[in-house]
């Protein structure tokens, strides 16, 4: 390697980890005090200036915690298996665009990057949940594999929808598509199936089976402490920033304001406004039940998407360079 494209690597990696760093921080602190003001809790709201303590502090305690290792699980699978989820997580920011030409990674398949490290997170879960020899960190890493696989088909089926309206998977190109018009009013139905379907892989209330504490005490990482927790918590976050990306790059025009002048600041306004609805769903709804879970995937949203994809194409071949 020249040392231009050495440069351009470091460049790369610098980039990735001062985004996750910012979406990790901004994001456990955001959701710290939005819930904070729904609920009155008293540390977000009044540990230092505005709760700003509390964070550093919950960081702190997080990082000088014991790793505690159960003597009945798996050494191996146990120490990789925060590592499995985090980095598939990590990995699927690398191809974010804010703006045309700002990016880490502006690949012609971004959209398919994406997905393709999502979809190896409920291997990760399963090894992290076999690997504690827990039956609550086990039933909690099936319930994570089986909703992931299970929204993840109504997910790609909504998104592919706007691969044919856009003609490309190349984030770019979909959201300057909708310079004029944004696909939320061209697909509304897609866009309520990817927002269910989203919630769903982000392990989000109501969907936040895998994580049941009045049924799994903290789900598929129960047995976890320290930064191996932290690691978790981090994918997490990664998948919440990412869920909500796709959303405003998909259907709400990313870049694109009506009437004013593209820019990243709508992109990061549509993303923080579409990260505060799913911590408000969790600071106010109650969670589904498993089979209800199931069953709102395979019996409504699968069959709904099929007709939406159907629609989608029928609409691009009767009105080309229109719809």
């Amino acid at each position: 390697m020249s040392a231009a494209m050495w440069i351009h690597a470091l460049l790369w990696l610098v980039g990735l980890l001062l985004l996750i760093a910012v979406v990790t921080v901004m994001g456990v602190w955001w959701e710290r005090k939005f819930i904070g003001h729904l609920q009155r809790r008293r540390g977000p709201l009044h540990h230092g200036f505005h709760g700003l303590l509390q964070l550093p502090a919950d960081m702190v305690k997080m990082i000088s915690k014991e790793d505690i290792v159960p003597d009945s699980a798996d050494p191996w699978l146990f120490q990789i298996g925060p590592l499995m989820v985090v980095v598939p997580a990590i990995a699927a920011m690398a191809a974010l665009m804010f703006a045309p030409g700002f990016g880490l990674l502006d690949m012609n398949h971004g959209l398919f990057y994406i997905f393709a490290f999502q979809t190896l997170l409920p291997l990760g879960f399963a090894v992290i949940g076999w690997s504690c020899a827990s039956k609550f960190t086990l039933i909690g890493a099936l319930r994570a594999a089986a909703q992931l696989i299970s929204y993840e088909i109504p997910m790609l089926l909504a998104a592919l929808g706007v691969v044919v309206a856009a003609g490309s998977m190349r984030l770019t190109d979909i959201i300057n598509a909708q310079a004029g018009v944004w696909y939320i009013f061209k697909e509304p139905l897609g866009f309520a199936i990817f927002g269910i379907a989203v919630l769903a892989e982000m392990n989000r209330t109501p969907f936040d089976l895998p994580e049941a504490e009045s049924e799994l005490v903290a789900g598929y990482q129960t047995e976890y402490s320290g930064m191996k927790f932290g690691f978790v918590q981090l994918a997490e976050y990664s998948v919440l920033f990412t869920g909500s990306y796709l959303v405003s790059a998909l259907f709400l025009g990313g870049w694109n304001m009506p009437f004013l002048p593209a820019s990243p600041l709508w992109l990061l306004l549509k993303i923080v406004a579409c990260m505060t609805m799913t911590m408000w769903f969790r600071g106010t709804f109650p969670r589904l039940r498993v089979d209800s879970l199931m069953s709102l995937s395979w019996k409504w949203l699968l069959p709904i998407a099929l007709v939406n994809i159907m629609a989608v194409a029928a609409l691009a071949l009767a009105l080309p360079g229109i719809y």
